[in-house]
């Protein structure tokens, strides 16, 4: 019987630059590391994780989306851009949130999220 989802991860070219990413313009904390070829980050229960070990897939592959709940959705969509994060997606509306979708340095997609109240 499956439980959870024990985590999330992304394949990245460059280990040095996706960190800087991920801790200094998306804001995350550093929960985990193997030997700097794969770091993990929790957030509310969750872990997403990066690495630059060869596990068959491609940097920037199109494929599964991290999404990540935040807690402004205007202020860090504001702060995104400040910092030229490239939008995929400009934010939008849906009934049950609002969404922005955002690239990586090896252009993985990330989606940021707020459920509505």
């Amino acid at each position: 019987m499956i439980t959870a989802i024990a985590f999330t991860v992304y394949p990245v070219s460059n280990m040095e630059r996706a960190r800087a990413f991920y801790e200094h313009v998306l804001g995350l904390h550093l929960s985990a590391h193997l030997q700097d070829i794969w770091v993990e980050y929790d957030s509310g229960g969750s872990t997403f994780a990066i690495t630059t070990m060869d596990i068959g897939h491609t940097p920037g592959a199109k494929g599964a989306v991290v999404a990540f709940e935040v807690s402004d959705f205007e202020a860090y969509v504001h702060k995104m851009k400040e910092r030229a994060v490239p939008f995929v997606r400009e934010p939008f509306d849906t009934p049950v949130c609002r969404i922005a979708i955002i690239e990586d340095p090896d252009r993985n997609h990330i989606t940021l999220h707020k459920r509505h109240a």
